[in-house]
């Protein structure tokens, strides 16, 4: 409210505005960690691992920036352009490598009690894998997030995108003292949403 009040923004219209780009933020998250754990349980070992890594390392060194402008004419300037985008470009890679350690340091004897315990399947999934990798997932996902941020307001502007705080950011381009307070709120929010969310949830996955 004070931060709407100073720029004379509406404060519903400064609200709306994070709330989307958050929304995108959360859609993104999800789709990323999805296929990021996916990618990693079929990937972190044997064969398919000496294959795979190698091109899924430089896969995430491609300057993707490169082909944003190509995605917009494919796609418009839409949400599933800024949301892809920021699935492949921020993301999955941070999520997907710190699983892939998280795996490899999965001790023998646990998987010999697995193979005691004849998990198989779902099992297997649920009660071993997932719990295993929910320490490289957290971690991971904090690593991921913070590229997201730093991504998403630069795709925002770029792709054109109605709402969020790209178009925030880019009504006020030629006022610095009002951009460099709304970069400031915007490391408040990441600061607390990785205080109030991630950082005990990290804590709790090393317990």
């Amino acid at each position: 409210v004070i931060f709407a009040n100073y720029t004379h923004t509406d404060t519903p219209s400064l609200l709306g505005d994070i709330g989307i780009s958050l929304a995108r933020m959360v859609v993104a998250y999800i789709i990323g960690a999805t296929l990021a754990w996916v990618c990693a349980v079929s990937l972190y070992k044997g064969r398919r691992a000496s294959v795979a890594l190698p091109i899924f390392d430089v896969l995430q060194s491609f300057p993707s920036y490169a082909v944003l402008p190509f995605a917009v004419l494919v796609w418009g300037p839409t949400n599933f352009t800024v949301i892809f985008f920021l699935v492949l470009t921020a993301i999955i890679w941070p999520v997907f490598f710190s699983l892939v350690s998280s795996l490899k340091l999965i001790r023998h004897d646990w998987e010999e009690a697995v193979q005691v315990a004849d998990l198989s399947g779902w099992q297997y999934l649920k009660n071993f894998l997932f719990p295993a990798s929910v320490p490289g997932l957290i971690t991971g996902s904090i690593v991921g997030l913070g590229d997201g941020w730093e991504a998403l307001v630069a795709t925002e502007i770029i792709v054109g995108v109605k709402g969020g705080m790209g178009g925030f950011f880019q009504s006020f381009s030629t006022n610095s003292t009002v951009t460099a307070i709304g970069v400031l709120g915007l490391l408040l929010l990441i600061f607390t949403i990785n205080r109030l969310v991630w950082l005990p949830l990290l804590e709790w996955s090393h317990n």
